[in-house]
C-alpha cells in the first residue's frame, strides 16, 4: 500500500507541515489514515516577512521568483518528512501541496501558489495541487476542503462537530457514520491569526501567546468583542469561507485601537484576552445561528488547540457541548489539515470527487486538483 504526503501552508504562516500517511479501506465507504511521520518546517523571518508582503502587493517579477522558491521549500519539507518516516521515494504514489494562499476571493477566483513543478522535478513523485480553483469556477466557495476527510475518515457513532483553530476557524459537522450527504461545513472567522497578529505587534520577541499565557493575565473587553462580532461575516449565513483578505493587517489594528478607544487604561494582556475571547465567541456564536443539527461533541484541531486558555474559553462558550482535542481521539491535530489534502490526492488519482457541495456551495461534485507528473 502506496503512501502518500500532504504539504500545507496555512493562514498563520508558522511554516510548512508536512505529513507521509497511508489510507486503508474500512467497513463501507471509510478510510483509516496511518500517519506515519509528521514535522513542521517554520519558516524564519525572511521567507515570513516575503509571504507577508506578497500577500500586500508586489511584481510580476516577485511573485514569480517567490512561487518558485516556496516550491523549493515544500520539496524540502516533503523530503524531510519521508526521511522521518523511513519511507522511499518509490512508496510514494504523489504528493499532495496545498501551497499558500496568496488571494481567496469566492465567487470569482482563487490563488494559491508555490511551483508544483518544482516539487516534482526535485522530488521525482507526481504532485497534486491547486485543488481549490475548481470547487470555485463550479460556483463553489473553494473552502473549506478538509469536509471530505472529516466524513471519510473521522466520523463518530453520534453527531460530531470537527473545529479547526488555525489562522482562520472553520467546523464540519458530521453525522453518524460519515455520510458524505449530510456533511456541512464553513469558516467561522478568525482562529488564531488575530491573536497573533496582536502578541506580535504588542510583543515584537514573540510569535504567538505560549499556552495562553499573556491571555490568562488580562481580562477580555467584552463590549469591543461583541462589536467585532456584529460584522457582515459573522451574520451571513455558510456557505461561506474567508481568509487574510478580512482578518488582516488592517483589521487587527482596528481592533486594537478599538480596545484603547473603550478603555484608555486597557493592558497589553487585555487585548490580547479579547482576541482570544473574540476567536471563541466567534465559534460559538457561528454554532448559535448555524448548526441545527444535534451535535455531541466537538474536537478541535490547529494550533489554537495548544492554547489552553482559548479552549477554557471555548468551552465555556459553547456549554453543555463537550470540548475534546482531536489528537485525544487520533493523531496529532496539527497534522490534520496535511493528511485531509493527501486524502485528496488520493481522491484525484482514483477519479472521485474530493469536495462536499453542501460544504462549498458548489454545483456539484468535482474531482480537485491538478496533476503534475513526475
Amino acid at each position: 500500500m502506496k503512501a502518500y504526503v500532504g504539504l500545507m501552508s496555512g493562514t498563520s504562516l508558522d511554516g510548512i507541515s508536512a505529513a507521509v500517511v497511508r489510507f486503508r479501506e474500512a467497513d463501507g465507504a471509510s478510510l483509516v489514515p496511518e500517519l506515519l511521520a509528521f514535522r513542521v518546517l517554520p519558516y524564519d523571518t525572511a521567507q515570513r516577512a516575503r509571504l507577508l508582503a506578497a500577500m500586500e502587493g508586489g511584481s510580476a517579477r516577485e511573485y514569480c521568483r517567490l512561487s518558485a522558491d516556496l516550491g523549493g521549500w515544500l520539496a524540502e519539507a516533503a523530503v524531510a518528512v519521508l526521511a522521518d518516516a523511513g519511507v522511499s521515494r518509490e512508496d510514494v504514489r504523489a504528493i499532495a501541496s496545498h501551497g499558500q494562499t496568496l488571494w481567496h476571493e469566492p465567487g470569482h477566483s482563487t490563488w494559491q501558489w508555490g511551483e508544483s513543478a518544482v516539487i516534482a522535478e526535485r522530488c521525482g513523485i507526481p504532485v497534486i495541487s491547486d485543488f481549490r480553483v475548481r470547487d470555485v469556477a463550479a460556483a463553489g466557495q473553494g473552502a473549506p476542503l478538509v469536509p471530505m476527510a472529516d466524513a471519510l475518515c473521522f466520523s463518530g457513532s453520534g453527531w460530531r462537530a470537527l473545529q479547526n483553530i488555525g489562522g482562520i476557524g472553520n467546523v464540519t459537522v458530521v453525522p453518524p457514520g460519515g455520510d458524505a450527504s449530510g456533511v456541512r461545513a464553513f469558516d467561522t472567522g478568525p482562529g488564531v491569526n488575530v491573536v497573533d497578529g496582536v502578541v506580535r505587534r504588542l510583543r515584537t520577541d514573540m510569535r504567538y501567546d505560549v499556552n495562553g499565557a499573556l491571555a490568562a493575565a488580562g481580562t477580555p473587553l467584552v463590549p469591543v468583542v461583541q462589536e467585532m462580532l456584529a460584522a457582515p461575516y459573522f451574520l451571513a449565513p455558510p456557505p461561506k469561507s474567508t481568509g487574510r483578505e478580512l482578518f488582516d493587517a488592517a483589521y487587527i489594528e482596528r481592533f486594537m485601537a478599538r480596545c484603547r478607544e473603550v478603555d484608555v487604561a486597557v493592558r497589553d494582556e487585555d487585548i490580547i484576552a479579547s482576541a482570544t475571547l473574540l476567536t471563541a465567541r466567534s465559534i460559538a456564536d457561528a454554532y448559535r445561528r448555524f448548526l441545527p443539527e444535534p451535535v455531541e461533541e466537538v474536537l478541535v484541531s490547529g494550533g489554537g488547540a495548544a492554547n489552553p486558555v482559548l479552549l477554557a474559553m471555548l468551552e465555556r462558550e459553547i456549554a453543555p457541548l463537550t470540548v475534546r482535542r482531536f489528537e485525544d481521539f487520533y493523531f496529532d491535530g496539527e497534522a490534520k489539515e496535511a493528511v485531509a489534502f493527501a486524502l485528496l490526492a488520493h481522491l484525484h488519482l482514483e477519479g472521485l470527487p474530493g469536495n462536499v457541495p453542501r460544504a462549498t456551495g458548489a454545483k456539484g461534485p468535482r474531482i480537485l486538483g491538478k496533476l503534475t507528473p513526475a
